[in-house]
């Protein structure tokens, strides 16, 4: 969950950071070689540039996470591993987004659909789920904090909400006092995790069971895959945000944190 009035921004990954990553044998060039995809993009997006020396990484990211950066004359793509084995045009569609992203230049909608098609897909959804397992590593500090304990506080909503019936994730508090990121939930790991900025004696307990089940509600409602889209808070989800006691009160109170 983040704050209400967080900036939103495009992610091209769908799940928290992993290992630190390390570089793969690069593959020998084809017709489409990522480096070829890269070519043909950069001079269909910046015709009138000269063309800059290009280094593509395979990354052992724990996630989908992408990144390009142009530095001394060099444009360099870092891209998960696990969109090695994916076709051309996914890849092209990627590298679309990556660069104009980096030269704030609008990312056509036919790029970002092709994208999320193949990264909603149910086998390639399957594959980083478990890679996302192996690789990743969460740090869960575990629910008691200095002022609140978040096991108990989540068997209260359970009691309250849930008639008792929702098995208890892993509890954590964040490392940082996170004003941004208030909560979130980890499919992968089945954590709940929250902002250490609400275990303090000067925050309204309120905000935290608000936040607490705001993320329960995404154990009872998973995020569902429609094609090229991803529905995190579905209609059904929004509708038992509301059914929270003191919801308005709540809401006002996380703004203004």
């Amino acid at each position: 969950m983040q704050h209400p009035d967080a900036a939103r921004q495009f992610e091209l990954d769908l799940g928290d950071s992993g290992t630190p990553p390390a570089s793969t044998t690069p593959r020998a060039a084809s017709a489409n070689s990522p480096e070829q995809l890269v070519e043909r993009v950069f001079r269909a997006l910046k015709p009138r540039t000269p063309l800059p020396a290009i280094q593509v990484d395979w990354r052992r990211y724990a996630n989908a996470n992408s990144s390009v950066r142009l530095e001394s004359g060099l444009l360099h793509f870092r891209i998960s591993d696990m969109l090695q084995s994916s076709p051309p045009d996914v890849l092209e569609a990627l590298i679309w987004i990556l660069l104009s992203k980096m030269y704030r230049k609008p990312v056509a909608k036919a790029h970002v659909h092709r994208y999320n098609l193949y990264i909603n897909r149910r086998d390639v959804r399957r594959d980083m789920h478990l890679v996302r397992q192996v690789r990743g590593r969460k740090f869960i500090s575990g629910p008691k904090g200095y002022v609140y304990d978040l096991a108990v506080v989540f068997d209260e909503l359970n009691r309250r909400y849930f008639n008792g019936m929702m098995a208890a994730p892993e509890l954590g508090w964040s490392k940082t006092r996170s004003r941004r990121l208030l909560g979130h939930f980890d499919p992968s790991h089945n954590a709940i995790i929250i902002s250490r900025i609400f275990d303090s004696p000067v925050v309204k307990r309120l905000g935290l069971e608000f936040v607490m089940y705001h993320e329960m509600l995404h154990l009872r409602f998973p995020t569902q895959y429609r094609r090229a889209r991803r529905c995190i808070h579905t209609p059904e989800f929004k509708k038992a945000e509301r059914e929270f006691e003191r919801w308005q009160e709540a809401t006002e109170l996380l703004k203004q944190l």
